[in-house]
């Protein structure tokens, strides 16, 4: 059997990683996983700043390259392009979308603002206080209030940009989607996923509906896993 053509740097329990694992399962692209953390040796190896993920591209038109294209952004534009098929851009018109490049706007803010308010600010200081035992959930709760009060805000101003129902951009699935899921997957995992309003738990269902989420699911918060 001839090996995929692409191997994935990078734990499935990281959201950017997920993300880029969600856009190559969906378009029905093989791929192999190098499961490791940011900015261990593996990471490195692959990352000039350790970060993940890194998608290695084994061949180019018959030619072995093992190329390495690291941050998400750029890999999902080179997924893409090798794989149009099933499309996830949206077109005017789509949602609340004037131009296409509303999509992107919506990807980098995602990562740029969403990752932290919801990763970086709650996500990761609530699971390591549960895995060290720390006090009680009020204890954890008033650690993070001023995280959380900052999530709401963010999450509000993530909404105002997403169609009234269905995919961010209404009917019309895209890398928005994806870039958004793996972060309020791990929110919802956590009790501050009460913070996740009507709409955006609609969402959640819907996307919970895809065999793309479905089969990366193994190895997220949402099920309970760990960083290895």
């Amino acid at each position: 059997m001839t090996p995929p053509l692409y191997t994935i740097i990078g734990t499935p329990f990281s959201t950017f990683t997920r993300s880029i694992a969600l856009g190559l399962t969906y378009k029905g692209i093989p791929f192999t996983q190098v499961r490791c953390v940011p900015h261990s040796d593996t990471a490195y190896e692959n990352h000039p700043f350790g970060f993940l993920p890194t998608l290695i591209i084994h061949e180019i038109d018959g030619k072995t390259v093992n190329l390495k294209l690291r941050e998400s952004a750029a890999i999902a534009r080179y997924i893409d392009k090798v794989a149009p098929e099933p499309s996830l851009h949206i077109s005017p018109g789509d949602g609340k979308a004037i131009i296409e490049e509303q999509m992107w706007e919506f990807v980098s803010l995602a990562g740029a603002h969403g990752f932290p308010a919801v990763e970086k600010g709650v996500v990761k200081p609530r699971v390591a206080a549960i895995d060290a035992g720390q006090p009680t959930d009020s204890v954890i709760r008033e650690q993070i209030k001023p995280a959380v009060e900052h999530l709401r805000t963010s999450l509000g101003k993530m909404e105002e940009l997403m169609a009234d129902e269905g995919y961010v951009f209404g009917s019309k699935l895209s890398w928005a989607d994806f870039f958004l899921f793996p972060l309020l997957a791990d929110l919802k995992a956590t009790p501050e996923g009460e913070s996740l309003s009507p709409r955006m738990l609609n969402w959640m269902e819907e996307m919970n509906k895809l065999e793309a989420v479905k089969a990366t699911t193994p190895g997220t918060l949402s099920v309970g896993a760990r960083p290895p």
